[in-house]
């Protein structure tokens, strides 16, 4: 099934090669295998004195064949990505529900939970693990869920995003984990469905739309053709959304408060770490470029000022 769909996938633009593929295909039979069946579906030979014989085993399939085809092929011909296939993303130690219209949660990001887990331990006298915090632009409810499990027993976080299927798919995922009492979901642009008594928060974290319009056209066939444009498109130049989180982050932070915000790389960063630090009147403070896995200065994080 792979060979035969696979070979004229590698051919197209920059999509995911053989290796990866493999793995994938893997992975759906993996989870199409009834249980207690095994990982993998072979067909064994064995050798005696008397000659050579092959055994056969059944395996029971939780879907058909017919049906694994037709998704192996929308992956191949269609580029669906795979998580949109199985329904899921494995994400730091999450399991995370996804489909289309999601944004599906990268490696990368997970490093925004490491850098609140730091200020949590380094600031512990400051109240930030008890506190209020948001995930603007949640998505899957990824990072809100993450942050939700390693704050304190009063601290809460407010997931909030524009998109309808984004605010169901994070409230499924926050019901899975149990975050209920500690993540709230809510629908609206960034800020906007806060309310006033919401205003003073003790941290912002988000991984906003970042990609310039322009380039959306040439991205992997994976994420230009499936992921919501809405989570994707920055605007012009791809600052648009990510001014505006500087902005509120400016306003409604509570004194002592931690942002994080993930850009689209080096040029990006050092273009809003800039801005924070000759437009906004010192609001923010402690303003720190981080790199990513693959060592690309990716992340902007600081505080507000006391």
């Amino acid at each position: 099934m792979a060979t035969s769909v696979g070979s004229k996938f590698l051919d197209l633009d920059n999509g995911p090669d053989s290796t990866l593929l493999h793995r994938e295909l893997n992975w759906l039979i993996q989870d199409s295998l009834g249980e207690g069946e095994p990982a993998t579906l072979s067909c064994a030979a064995s050798a005696s004195s008397s000659g050579s014989t092959s055994s056969k085993k059944v395996v029971k399939l939780r879907t058909c064949l017919d049906d694994l085809y037709r998704l192996w092929k929308e992956r191949i011909e269609d580029r669906r990505p795979f998580q949109y296939l199985v329904g899921c993303e494995h994400w730091r130690d999450l399991v995370l529900s996804v489909e289309e219209g999601v944004l599906i949660p990268r490696p990368e990001t997970e490093l925004i939970v490491d850098f609140v887990e730091d200020v949590l331990a380094e600031n512990y006298g400051d109240g930030l693990k008890e506190g209020l915090w948001a995930d603007l632009g949640t998505g899957s409810g990824a990072l809100a869920i993450a942050i939700g499990r390693i704050l304190g027993c009063n601290g809460r976080v407010i997931a909030t995003d524009l998109s309808p299927v984004a605010v169901a798919v994070t409230e499924y995922n926050v019901k899975r984990y149990c975050l209920q009492d500690k993540v709230k979901v809510k629908q609206g642009s960034w800020f906007e469905p806060l309310e006033e008594s919401e205003v003073e928060l003790g941290g912002i974290v988000s991984n906003p739309p970042y990609i310039p319009s322009d380039n959306i056209a040439g991205l992997q066939a994976e994420v230009s053709k499936h992921e919501p444009i809405l989570a994707l498109d920055g605007g012009a130049n791809g600052m648009k959304d990510l001014l505006h989180l500087c902005n509120g982050a400016a306003s409604m932070l509570r004194p002592g408060g931690f942002f994080a915000f993930e850009t689209n790389g080096e040029q990006q960063s050092q273009f809003l770490a800039g801005y924070m630090e000759s437009e906004l009147g010192g609001r923010l403070v402690d303003i720190k470029i981080e790199s990513d896995l693959a060592g690309i200065p990716r992340f902007v994080k600081g505080f507000k000022a006391r």
